[in-house]
């Protein structure tokens, strides 16, 4: 095919694209105008007026932030079918777009009519004839890629045919901080998972480089778009094993034209919460553990430290006396009747109950119960007890009281061992770390949620459970309405969502598990994950959380087999150290060859020398990132060693360039991870520094290291 007929076909589809934008710009301004008559209509002053304008305007901004979404890359598809079929060519777009008589102009790739886009083959072409992929930058055309379906079709003869394909031109682009979307190259195993059932469970198995991450946002728009009240009344929520993990997807969904997502790294999923500092392994393996449930448990269930242990009060003729055996008996049997801040309605009557049965006097029996409770919740040293000896409590505050050795040994009694106390005293001494996010949330259930309040004559919401004056009374009110508390901002009752999707999942810990179980009880699931690069030590007890957290709910199990990440060179390398160390890796085929093999650099003489040299190495021969993997005991020795990039860029000019991250000073295309840190991320070239180290860090050090070796997409170094 000549320059001239490849420039001509680009030509072409510019003036279509043109067209596309500026129907695009003509969609925004009627979405800008229409919310604009949107807050006209609240100017009608009654409440049809309202209602009517906050839905219109509510539309409005939803189409406005769709729309504002899609200008990268709009149009990206064309599908010429057998001109019997239909005589015009089909384009394919990240979103839905009409022309002024309300014509298709562009289809949204995730519409059953794009479906064919990516299913067509070669060998079952489903009525395509040719299938062109359109690169652009902007609303510009760069240029197109050609396949033809269906050869042996008359119409063929009078389509050109140009480039080499978009899979391959796609695979050897330059990476940078960034995921991208796939949405144009999408393959006909990745599109059956992205398509697959609403309800129920996905899951997206496969090995390195095989585009699970990908494929399962792809997989979140589909829903959004296919079932857009459900899935946006209820939540998409995306969880991800690491802060630098999400920054590095998050541009995936907007450019598909979707928002309505909550992206969360494991040390965000709580609200309120946000970690991003790992325990060391030995700790974290113990705070995984499903065994911390118990712990949690117990611990929410004990008596608050430092609360009074005795109530005396004179009432007419007796003295009545709280003591601590009395108050413990009275703890258990409120914890009997439910988590524990839900009783909080119920502790004035309780108190009061056990009182009430030791006046035995005549003149307090005279009067009556009722007079007995007026007295006792006019009384401030009552209330004053009440309140310390069941104050609401909030989790972090339980999580506390873990940092006593006394009481974390009581607790923990049969449940850790004391070589593993004395890790968690030792690592709770300074902030949370990711692993004590699953802990903080396993105390939210334990407490439960302080029951709301009205300005009604403070009596409390309705979620109580039942009819308010058939479990509490009007002593429970008054004193609940005395308690110095505000609800908190962030409740159980907020927590579930419609959709759950998992990435990294082989990673996730028992306790981890259950607290991203609670956020889809109802919901559809979406997870993502290769056994081989686990670093959770043991599987077995990962997998009955797993199995706990989606219990009853149909299992669609799909398997990505073609790694489109690494060279084969590189992952050839990779694949014969998975089975050298004995990993029972499931090995994918790797598309593309580079002629460039992996540089590994044994007992080097200087080895700060040879990793800048690697690192100077390989950012000057690749146009995007540079990763540069350490053991997480060198993390800060190794950025020292980079920390005077700028000096390396002043001898190789075309290394520097600018995205942000924890990075050397100067080539900010470099960055300093360590073996977790890379998990679900790739690079143009990888730079590992002492890789035995990296495997010896942890009871999982080879199979965080293989994923090391999987990351890169054209150059690798090992340095050691």
């Amino acid at each position: 095919m000549s320059e001239d007929v490849a420039a001509r076909e680009t030509a072409s589809e510019q003036a279509f694209v043109d067209k596309v934008y500026v129907q695009l710009e003509q969609s925004a301004a009627a979405a800008q105008q229409l919310a604009r008559e949107g807050h006209d209509r609240g100017r009608l002053g009654h409440e049809g007026g309202l209602v009517e304008r906050d839905a219109m305007v509510f539309q409005a901004a939803k189409r406005i932030a769709q729309l504002d979404a899609a200008h990268e890359g709009l149009v990206f598809g064309r599908l010429d079918v057998r001109p019997e079929l239909d005589p015009d060519p089909r384009y394919i777009g990240r979103i839905g777009l009409r022309d002024a008589n309300r014509d298709s102009l562009l289809i949204d790739w995730r519409a059953p009519a794009a479906a064919v886009f990516y299913q067509a083959t070669a060998a079952e072409p489903h009525d395509v004839v040719r299938r062109r992929v359109l690169r652009c930058v902007g609303a510009k055309v760069v240029g197109v890629e050609d396949e033809l379906l269906d050869p042996d079709h008359p119409a063929a003869a009078d389509l050109p045919i140009v480039g080499e394909g978009a899979l391959m031109a796609q695979l050897s682009r330059a990476r940078d901080r960034s995921m991208h979307s796939i949405v144009a190259t999408i393959q006909a195993e990745q599109d059956q998972a992205i398509r697959a059932p609403g309800k129920g469970v996905v899951s997206i198995s496969g090995g390195p480089g095989t585009g699970k991450t990908v494929v399962a946002l792809h997989r979140a728009a589909y829903l959004l778009y296919t079932d857009r009240r459900r899935y946006e009344s209820g939540g998409v929520l995306i969880v991800g094993p690491s802060g630098v993990f999400m920054r590095y997807i998050e541009r995936v969904l907007p450019s598909l034209g979707e928002t309505a997502v909550a992206l969360r790294s494991l040390g965000e999923v709580v609200d309120g919460l946000r970690s991003t500092r790992h325990d060391d392994p030995a700790v974290a393996d113990v705070k995984g553990s499903a065994r911390m449930a118990e712990l949690m448990r117990r611990a929410a269930r004990q008596a608050v430290p430092g609360a009074p242990r005795e109530f005396r009060v004179f009432y007419r003729d007796d003295t009545l006396v709280l003591d601590r055996a009395g108050l413990s008996r009275l703890r258990r049997q409120l914890l009997s009747q439910g988590r524990r801040n839900r009783q909080i309605p119920r502790v004035a009557t309780t108190l009061l109950d056990a009182l009430w049965r030791q006046v035995k006097g005549e003149r307090g029996r005279e009067r009556g119960r009722e007079a007995f409770d007026d007295e006792m919740l006019g009384n401030d040293d009552f209330l004053e007890f009440a309140l310390a000896w069941w104050p609401p409590l909030d989790a972090s505050t339980v999580l506390s009281w873990l940092r006593d050795p006394d009481f974390l040994a009581r607790v923990g009694d049969g449940v850790v061992s004391h070589d593993d106390q004395a890790l968690l005293l030792k690592s709770w001494s300074g902030d949370l770390a990711i692993e004590d996010v699953p802990l903080v949330d396993e105390l939210r259930y334990a407490l439960g949620d302080v029951p709301l309040k009205t300005d009604d004559d403070n009596e409390y919401a309705d979620h109580l459970g039942g009819d308010l004056q058939e479990i509490t009374t009007a002593a429970d009110r008054e004193f609940a309405g005395r308690q110095a508390w505000a609800p908190p901002t962030h409740r159980v009752e907020d927590d579930p969502y419609a959709h759950v999707l998992v990435d990294e999942a082989q990673d996730l810990t028992p306790m981890q598990w259950r607290m991203v179980g609670r956020r889809g009880r109802a919901a559809s699931w979406t997870i993502v994950g290769d056994p081989a690069q686990s670093s959770w030590p043991v599987p077995d007890e990962a997998a009955r959380a797993r199995a706990e957290a989606l219990e009853g709910k149909p299992l669609h199990e799909f398997h990505l087999s073609t790694n489109y990440r690494n060279s084969s060179e590189i992952y050839a390398h990779a694949a014969g150290y998975a089975e050298r160390v004995g990993l029972d890796a499931d090995l994918p085929t790797a598309v593309r060859s580079t002629g460039e093999h992996p540089v590994v650099l044994d007992d080097v003489p200087d080895l700060e020398e040879s990793v800048r040299a690697e690192v100077l190495r390989l950012a000057g021969a690749v146009g995007g990132t540079v990763g540069v993997v350490v053991p997480a005991a060198r993390r800060a020795q190794v950025n020292g060693w980079l920390a005077s990039w700028q000096e390396l860029a002043e001898d190789a000019p075309s290394a520097a360039a600018s995205v942000a991250g924890d990075t050397p000073s100067g080539d900010d295309r470099i960055v300093v991870l360590t073996g977790l840190d890379t998990k679900g991320l790739e690079f143009d070239g990888i730079v590992v520094v002492r890789p035995q180290e990296i495997e010896d860090e942890s009871a999982t050090g080879r199979a965080t290291l293989y994923v090391v070796l999987t990351r890169a997409t054209q150059l690798l170094s090992t340095v050691s």
